[in-house]
């Protein structure tokens, strides 16, 4: 009695045949995961150039390559397409400015982590300015991420806080996520003067948030 063949001899045997051997089958995760890629860089291509009124979810399906129903298998509306874009960006923005951190004062890491954020907004400001209009109140599966990723943010910026209470800089007595609130308030502000118009980024960058975080952290020393 002789033992029947390995696949993978079947498979070899088959090429030297000249039968095209078969090929792996992707799972459906890979798939979807491909595909939600497609319709993600289909999105900015579009909100980046076009701009995010003006494009519409027929326009990044055919894009992406994709059926229009498919685009919703990935975000619940347009504006949901648009967190999908930003979470991203945002995500890597923020890794970033925390990966090339270095030691000093409160407010010059502060300074550092906001100019990365701001850097990644000025690749496309209107594409941005579109995303901080249309987050609150936003209830979409990728508003959800969004928000889910600013609380982690906010929860970074109080461990800077409680480094810089280690240091004596900051009073002891304080809680660093509640400092921290106060801080995204002040960033926020300041990136919305910024994208509506009301402040140039340098402007808002230096001296807007720089001397409004300065004065926080003034605060936060009593």
């Amino acid at each position: 009695m002789t033992s029947k063949p390995s696949k993978s001899a079947r498979s070899a045997t088959s090429a030297r045949r000249g039968k095209p051997a078969v090929a792996p089958k992707t799972s459906r995760a890979a798939r979807r995961a491909g595909t939600r890629e497609q319709v993600r860089v289909a999105a900015l291509e579009l909100f980046s150039s076009v701009g995010f009124d003006e494009t519409t979810t027929q326009a990044i399906a055919q894009r992406a390559g994709v059926a229009a129903g498919t685009v919703f298998l990935y975000a619940s509306d347009k504006a949901d397409l648009l967190f999908l874009v930003m979470h991203d960006r945002l995500e890597h923005a923020v890794a970033r400015s925390f990966e090339t951190l270095g030691e000093g004062p409160l407010i010059d890491r502060l300074m550092h982590v906001f100019r990365g954020v701001f850097a990644m907004y000025d690749e496309s400001p209107k594409m941005g300015a579109a995303f901080v209009r249309a987050l609150p109140g936003a209830t979409g599966p990728n508003a959800a991420r969004v928000n889910v990723l600013t609380f982690a943010f906010l929860e970074r910026l109080g461990a800077l806080v409680a480094d810089a209470q280690a240091r004596g800089e900051v009073a002891s007595d304080l809680q660093p996520l509640a400092c921290a609130q106060n801080i995204f308030g002040l960033y926020f502000m300041a990136l919305l003067g910024w994208l509506t118009g009301h402040y140039t980024l340098d402007t808002a960058l230096e001296p807007m948030l720089r001397v409004s975080l300065e004065l926080q952290i003034r605060g936060f020393r009593t």
